[in-house]
């Protein structure tokens, strides 16, 4: 048996390096018997590391070497492995909380290291899994929270209802409740709620089915036949206005929808992550007013000045306002493909010469754009 297998305790500093430079051989090793090695010594390594220490530098550099460059199962590997250290890198596990999610989701369930920013890199940047996974997560923060709620995915909302460590305001229990109107699954775990109070239980009352509201009943003591009878009431009183604006109803939920995304973007500006990837994503999601909001915020032009370029018989605008945030040429192609199935076609294609123009600075795109689209929406 090798000494990478052997490890299972460091009597100094000296043993330590000694087996952290016998990991880094292997983990440039692509052999499958030094796979298997690696693997045994990064968790003899991980339990040898007593509480409270720091990673050495040359610890450091393997797993960052693992972390980039090994395979699957490594990587799957060195994340259950970090998931409880408190001295593992931070910006190790950072990375690892952006991998596939198999490997990302033990990081993001318990590591201590991760703070507030890099779960929100990981709701902007990353896959609905993943952001499932940053719903769960014990114990997440307000700001986390309402990070959540802003994004309005309906699985993440759910499960962030079910998570009973989260830290929700009753201001975002009240959103969650408000959300539960059209989100069926959300109404179960809400009426279980711990900081569900009677105001938001009467509230939540009215959109859930017999079972939930006797279950809310019974845990705020209230009269049922009572409260039922009010929410008829309303509900009755509500109807022929219901049916006589249901098209203002339908506008008036667009405009909520609009400014929930436009709150996300500013706060995800104003924490630093809104970036390039994020409207990329917004596209890939069918999200295109979240799209505009986005690259309006990022590119400095007005909301007005985006939707315009949307709408013009040729896409040499929109191509314009991309480069000027840093969306490269090569990906542009398939974002003016996802833009004009969500938008009816638009922008036309007027501009035959789009496809052979060259790569701009984001300065000299937004000199462009800005020569090109005149004083619309200044």
């Amino acid at each position: 048996m090798t000494a990478v297998v052997q490890m299972q305790t460091y009597r100094n500093d000296e043993d330590m390096a000694s087996s952290a430079s016998r990991l880094l051989e292997l983990a440039r090793s692509k052999t499958t018997e030094d796979r298997r090695r690696l693997l045994l010594g990064i968790t003899a390594l991980c339990d040898a590391t007593p509480p409270g220490a720091e990673a050495s530098p040359l610890l450091g550099d393997i797993f960052m070497i693992l972390a980039r460059q090994a395979e699957r199962d490594i990587r799957k590997a060195l994340s259950e492995a970090l998931a409880p250290a408190e001295w593992a890198p931070p910006a190790l596990v950072a990375m690892l909380a952006l991998d596939e999610i198999e490997i990302a989701r033990p990081v993001i369930a318990q590591s201590p290291l991760l703070k507030d920013q890099d779960l929100l890199r990981v709701l902007v940047e990353a896959t609905i899994e993943h952001q499932i996974e940053v719903a769960r997560r014990p114990h997440i923060s307000g700001q986390v929270a309402d990070a959540i709620i802003d994004q309005g995915e309906p699985a993440t909302l759910t499960a962030l209802a079910g998570n009973r460590t989260a830290e929700v305001s009753e201001t975002a229990l009240e959103r969650l409740i408000d959300h539960s109107r059209r989100i069926a699954a959300l109404r179960a775990p809400l009426t279980r709620h711990p900081r569900l109070n009677e105001t938001l239980a009467t509230q939540l009352y009215q959109y859930v089915g017999d079972a939930l509201r006797e279950a809310i009943g019974e845990r705020f003591r209230v009269d049922e036949a009572k409260l039922a009878s009010v929410v008829a009431g309303v509900t009755s009183a509500m109807e022929p206005q219901r049916a006589e604006h249901k098209g203002i109803e339908e506008a008036a939920s667009i405009v909520e929808r609009d400014e929930m995304e436009r709150r996300l973007v500013s706060k995800l500006q104003a924490g630093g992550q809104l970036r390039a990837g994020f409207l990329i994503r917004a596209v890939r999601e069918k999200r295109l007013s979240l799209f505009e909001h986005g690259i309006a915020a990022l590119s400095g032009f007005s909301l007005t000045q985006v939707r315009a370029a949307i709408h013009r018989p040729s896409a040499d605008a929109l191509y314009f306002l991309c480069a000027s945030v840093g969306i490269d040429r090569a990906v542009f192609p398939a974002v003016l493909d996802e833009i004009r199935k969500l938008s009816d076609g638009w922008p036309g294609e007027g501009d035959v010469g789009l496809q052979g123009r060259t790569s701009l600075p984001p300065s000299a795109a937004a000199r462009e754009f800005r020569a090109l689209m005149g004083h619309i929406g200044e």
